[in-house]
């Protein structure tokens, strides 16, 4: 299969999915999201592969966000939309898939870059890396998945800071809260993920897919809290702040709130 956006590389028992657009710091957009869901769903369905590994090409971002263009005049509606299409096509797919997904996390990883690591079942940074959820400085909140996961691997009140605050943390930082599992230098870091792959792939298939099924089965309790996300940032896209949040971005300015 042929993707504009993403390249997929077989290594025997592990794909290496990367996203491919360099020029917008692999900025996510409706089709890079269907492109991933359409890889990882074939790479989960080929009997070879036990393992995956998700990457950004290049050195400067794993994904440095959502491509903001392309929904800056949406509506309400449109704006719910967009995030419960995106949870469920990719965000939650890839959180409840049977095999393991680890998160290759070089350079920028913000707002929706940051909310597809977290939804792999692992995360490994280069020293490089820089993550944060910068949604409210858009009028906006996470809507993939970040109002619930962040707090599931930094706690609730880490969690507050960052969302609301907008904070960026280095890859220590990111170590130091239990969001990423390694912090390895840039030229190691799909190496190392490579190491964890082979590991995994030594045991059960059928084992591991129970683990990861079991595992997310404490936190379903957070359902609710996905809905409450999809229906607020939904709701953000009716304020001014919105409008004047992406204006300012795509002007390259400061917004005023």
């Amino acid at each position: 299969m042929e993707y504009n956006n993403i390249l997929v590389e077989k290594k025997a028992y592990l794909a290496l999915i990367t996203i491919n657009r360099p020029k917008k710091l692999n900025a996510l957009n409706a089709e890079t999201i269907q492109e991933l869901h359409n890889a990882i769903d074939a790479m989960h369905r080929d009997e070879d592969i036990r393992v995956m590994i998700l990457t950004g090409s290049g050195e400067k971002a794993f994904v440095a966000g959502a491509d903001i263009s392309e929904f800056a005049d949406f509506d309400v509606i449109e704006g719910s939309n967009l995030a419960r299409k995106g949870q469920e096509l990719l965000f939650n797919f890839i959180e409840k898939l049977p095999t393991p997904v680890i998160a290759a996390v070089n350079g920028f990883a913000l707002g929706g870059g940051l909310e597809l690591a977290m939804a792999c079942h692992m995360r490994v940074a280069s020293k490089n890396a820089k993550m944060g959820l910068p949604e409210v400085t858009l009028g906006l909140i996470p809507g993939y998945g970040g109002t619930q996961r962040l707090p599931q691997l930094v706690g609730k009140g880490k969690a507050m800071e960052m969302i609301m605050s907008a904070t960026m943390l280095t890859a220590d930082q990111a170590m130091s809260y239990r969001l990423v599992n390694h912090v390895v230098e840039q030229e190691s870091l799909l190496s190392f993920c490579e190491e964890i792959a082979d590991r995994i792939s030594n045991n059960s298939y059928s084992a591991i897919a129970s683990a990861i099924k079991s595992i997310n089965a404490g936190f379903q309790n957070a359902k609710s809290g996905f809905e409450t996300e999809i229906n607020e940032f939904g709701n953000c896209f009716g304020t001014e702040d919105f409008v004047e949040g992406t204006t300012a971005f795509l002007e390259k300015r400061k917004p005023n709130f």
